[in-house]
């Protein structure tokens, strides 16, 4: 079981990781909440954590070409 939590946290987006270090809450207490939520509106919060997976992507590839020397060539 640690094995299969391992790895989907380290494939998964990781929003509520960051949510989690931005708010200073834990990780495993923000993915309850967020499963909660979940299934009381019908999976709503899912395109809520689209939404938040696609803004973090979009942050670390501008950070990352930020600092490629390369870019700009």
């Amino acid at each position: 079981m640690q094995k299969i939590r391992e790895y989907l946290e380290m494939h998964a987006f990781g929003v509520c990781a960051a949510l989690g270090d931005k708010l200073g809450i834990a990780t495993s207490r923000i993915r309850m909440w967020f499963i909660y939520i979940s299934f009381l509106t019908m999976g709503s919060p899912v395109i809520i954590y689209m939404i938040l997976a696609f803004m973090l992507k979009i942050k670390h590839y501008i950070t990352a070409a930020k600092r490629n020397p390369f870019w700009n060539l």
